[in-house]
C-alpha cells in the first residue's frame, strides 16, 4: 500500500468562475457568482436568484465532435475534467487508461434530463421519445460520459451522499489509490442548476427568501441569514501517490493528509443528535491526519445561511476545538457560490488548496450583523493573509452525512 496521496491537478467550473486561476481571484476579491436566474422560467416563483454560471460553452473546452446528445450535468464535469488533466499535464502517454480513474459526487445526475424524458414518454408514447436521449436518465451518466472522453478505463464510480457527495468522493478515490488499484484519479463532484431542484427547495421553504417575503440573501453566520440560495459547478482534482506524482516530475500542489465520513441516523431529532455526527467525524480525521486541533490552520466551513445549520456547526467546531476555536479563521465560501450540493465540497477543496498555496483564506462576505451564537472568526468580507499548513473542510448533508477532509501543505 502507498500511504501518501497527492494533488496534482484542479479543473473547477463555478459561479465565480471557471479555471482555478480565475476562481480564486474572484473568491478572494469577495466577487459573488448569485445573480438572477437565466437558464430556466423564474417569474413566477418567489424566489429568482441562484449561483448561476453564465455563459458557459462547452465547446470551448471539448470541441464540437461527440457531446451533441450530452446534457448540461454532463458538459459541466467533462469540461471539468479536461480543466484538470490539462493542469496536471496528463497527457495520452502519462498513464494507460487502465491506470486512469474517475470518482463524482452526484446525487441528482442529469435529472432535468430524466424528468424531460419521462415526461415526453407519457404525453407521446414511449415509441415517441428519442433512444438518443436515453444515456442521460441514468445517474451514473456525468461520470460516464466524462469517462468516455478522457479515455478513462480503470474506475468509474458515482457517489450519491447529499451534499456530501464530492467529499466522499475524494476519499473513496483516496482509499482505490492507497490500495495501488490505478494511478491517477479524477475525484470530486458536480451539478447542474434545474428547474425540478429549485422548485423542491423553494416548496419546501428552505430557500432564503421562500419565507415571509424575507430577503433574498446569503449571508453565512450573519444574523440576517434566512436560507440558503442555490449553485451549481463542477470542481475535480487529480489524486495520484506521492512517488507516482514524483516520478512524472508532476506539479504537487497539496496532499491529502486525513479524511473521515460518518452517518447520524437521528440528525432530525436533537440538537444533541445533529452536534455528535459532526464532532465524531471531525475528530476522526484529525486523528486519522496525526494532527491535533491546533495544527488546523483554516476551516472551510459547510456553512451555507440556514439559520440552524450555521449555528451547529458553530457548536461542533467549538466543541472540537474548545477554545482555540476563535482564533481559527473559518469562513464560509457559500456567501459567494451559493449552496451548490453535490460539488460543494470540491469546490471548498479547490479553494483550500489555493489558500494554502497563496497563504491567503477567502472571505465570507455579506456579514453585517453578528450572531452571539456564531461566534467564530468567519473571515468577514474581506480576504486575509494567513499561514495555511493545515487546512479542514467540513461538509455536513440534511440526511445526516458528515465527511471531513484535511488538506495540508506539501512538505
Amino acid at each position: 500500500m502507498t500511504d501518501r496521496i497527492v494533488i496534482t491537478g484542479i479543473g473547477i467550473i463555478s459561479p465565480v468562475g471557471t479555471g482555478k486561476e480565475s476562481f480564486w481571484e474572484n473568491l478572494t476579491n469577495g466577487q459573488s457568482g448569485i445573480k438572477p436566474v437565466t437558464l430556466f422560467d423564474v417569474s413566477n416563483y418567489q424566489c429568482k436568484t441562484a449561483g448561476e454560471i453564465r455563459d458557459f460553452d462547452a465547446r470551448v473546452y471539448l470541441g464540437q465532435k461527440g457531446i451533441r446528445h450530452f446534457d448540461r450535468t454532463s458538459l459541466l464535469i467533462t469540461a471539468a475534467a479536461k480543466l484538470a488533466m490539462d493542469d496536471a499535464n496528463l497527457g495520452n502517454n502519462t498513464y494507460g487508461s487502465e491506470d486512469l480513474g474517475i470518482v463524482i459526487g452526484s446525487t441528482f445526475g442529469s435529472i432535468n434530463s430524466i424528468s424531460q424524458f419521462d415526461l415526453e414518454a407519457l404525453k407521446e408514447g414511449p415509441s415517441y421519445v428519442n433512444p438518443m436521449d436515453f444515456p442521460n436518465t441514468v445517474l451514473n451518466a456525468p461520470a460516464s460520459r466524462a469517462s468516455i472522453f478522457c479515455q478513462v478505463k480503470g474506475l468509474n464510480s458515482t457517489i450519491s451522499t447529499g451534499e456530501t457527495s464530492a467529499i466522499d468522493a475524494i476519499i473513496y478515490a483516496s482509499d482505490f489509490l492507497r490500495m495501488q488499484r490505478v494511478k491517477a484519479v479524477l475525484a470530486g463532484g458536480v451539478y447542474g442548476l434545474t428547474p425540478d431542484i429549485y422548485w423542491a427547495a423553494l416548496r419546501a421553504g428552505i430557500l432564503s427568501g421562500s419565507k415571509n417575503n424575507g430577503e433574498e440573501i446569503c449571508a453565512p453566520f450573519d444574523r440576517r441569514r434566512n436560507g440558503f440560495i442555490l449553485g451549481e459547478g463542477a470542481a475535480l482534482l487529480i489524486l495520484e501517490s506521492l512517488e507516482d506524482a514524483l516520478r512524472r516530475n508532476a506539479t504537487i500542489y497539496a496532499e491529502v493528509k486525513g479524511y473521515a465520513t460518518v452517518f447520524n441516523p437521528r440528525k432530525f431529532f436533537s440538537t444533541a443528535d445533529r452536534l455528535e455526527g459532526g464532532i465524531r467525524s471531525i475528530s476522526l480525521a484529525l486523528n486519522d491526519a496525526g494532527l491535533t486541533p491546533r495544527d488546523i490552520s483554516y476551516i472551510s466551513a459547510n456553512a451555507n445561511s440556514t439559520v440552524t445549520g450555521d449555528r451547529t456547526e458553530t457548536r461542533v467546531i467549538k466543541e472540537v476545538f474548545g477554545n482555540y476555536a476563535k482564533h481559527i479563521p473559518t469562513s464560509a465560501i457559500k456567501s459567494m457560490t451559493g449552496e451548490c450540493l453535490d460539488v460543494s465540497g470540491a469546490l471548498q477543496a479547490a479553494a483550500c488548496i489555493m489558500a494554502i498555496n497563496n497563504n491567503t483564506v477567502p472571505p465570507t462576505i455579506n456579514y453585517k450583523e453578528a450572531d452571539s451564537e456564531c461566534d467564530l472568526d468567519c473571515v468577514p468580507n474581506e480576504s486575509r493573509e494567513v499561514k495555511v499548513d493545515n487546512a479542514l473542510i467540513n461538509s455536513f448533508s440534511y440526511m445526516g452525512n458528515c465527511s471531513n477532509l484535511i488538506i495540508s501543505k506539501y512538505l
